[in-house]
C-alpha cells in the first residue's frame, strides 16, 4: 500500500510516497509532515522572492555572509566545492543587474534542502520512500519484497512525453533545463544565459545534491555535456540538445515504457 502526501512549497509541488506497514499510517503522516516543515524553513531562509529572507539581506548588503547563519555558510561551502569539481561550470556567484558579483546559492539548494529533509522518511525503517521536487527525485528501499521505484525523466519540449526511465531502489535523479522556468541557467564564463545547444540534462546518483549541481554543470558545458558526465564517478546521465535527440553516459541502460 502506498501512501502519498503533497504540498507546494518553494513554488513546486513536493510529494512524498511511502510503501510500508499500514498500521503505521500516524508515523507516516508525521515523517511526511516533518520532511514539508523542514523545506518550508528553507524556503523562509534562502528564497531570493521573499524580502524577509536572510538570503535577501545578503544580497541586498544587509548582512555579510561571514555573519550569516551555519546554514548559510554551509551551504556557501559547498557551492564553493561544487565550483571546484565541476571546474567552474558551476557558480553560485553571479552577476546583478549592475554586473556586480552577488551571491545566489539556489542552483544547489533545492538538492540540498530535499536530500537532507529525505532523512525523516529514511528513518521509518521499514517502508520505502520517495520524494520528488518537481522532478528531483530522492528514492530509499528498506523492503525487500517491493519493486523499484521508477522515474521518469520527462522531455523537455512536449512535457506529455517520457524520455526514459530510472529504475532505483536507493538513489536520485536530478534534470535542469529550460522546460519550467526557460533560458535561467546562467554561464559563469559569459554571466549569461546558457546557450550551448542543451535543452535538459538528467542525472542519476547516490546523491540529490550533487546530481543536482552535474545536471545544472552539464547545461552549461553544452556540447561537452555528456564527456563531462561521463569524468564524474558514481553518476550517469541523459543530456537532450537543440538537435531533438538524447544522449546518454555508457554507464546507463534505461527503459522507454
Amino acid at each position: 500500500m502506498i501512501a502519498s502526501y503533497v504540498e507546494q512549497i518553494m513554488g513546486m509541488p513536493i510529494s512524498v510516497a511511502l510503501r510500508g506497514p499500514h498500521e503505521r499510517g500516524s508515523e507516516r503522516q508525521e515523517a511526511a509532515e516533518a520532511v514539508f516543515a523542514d523545506l518550508r524553513a528553507v524556503d523562509a531562509r534562502f528564497s531570493t522572492y521573499r524580502p524577509d529572507s536572510e538570503l535577501c539581506a545578503i544580497q541586498a548588503g544587509h548582512l555579510p555572509l561571514a555573519e550569516a547563519s551555519a546554514e548559510m555558510q554551509a551551504v556557501a561551502a559547498l557551492c564553493d566545492e561544487a565550483r571546484v569539481v565541476t571546474s567552474g561550470a558551476f557558480e553560485a556567484w553571479l552577476p546583478d543587474a549592475n554586473g556586480q558579483p552577488q551571491f545566489d546559492p539556489t542552483g544547489l539548494v533545492k538538492g540540498w534542502a530535499v536530500e537532507r529533509a529525505a532523512r525523516h522518511l529514511a528513518a521509518l525503517g521499514d517502508h520505502d520512500f520517495c520524494l520528488n521536487a518537481a522532478g528531483d527525485v530522492i528514492v530509499g528501499c528498506s523492503r525487500v519484497d517491493t519493486p523499484a521505484w521508477r522515474i521518469g525523466i520527462e522531455h523537455p519540449i512536449e512535457p506529455d512525453t517520457i524520455l526514459a526511465i530510472v529504475e532505483l531502489r536507493v538513489g536520485a535523479v536530478a534534470t535542469s533545463g529550460t522546460a519550467a522556468r526557460g533560458l535561467h541557467i546562467v554561464d559563469p564564463q559569459t554571466g549569461e544565459a546558457a546557450t550551448g545547444g542543451v535543452l535538459s540534462a538528467s542525472v542519476g546518483g547516490p546523491s540529490l545534491l550533487w546530481a543536482d549541481v552535474y545536471a545544472t554543470a552539464a547545461v552549461v558545458q553544452g556540447a561537452d555535456a555528456v564527456a563531462f558526465l561521463e569524468a564524474v564517478d558514481g553518476y550517469e546521465g541523459l543530456v537532450f540538445g537543440l538537435e531533438d535527440r538524447s544522449r546518454v553516459t555508457s554507464g546507463w541502460r534505461l527503459p522507454t515504457s
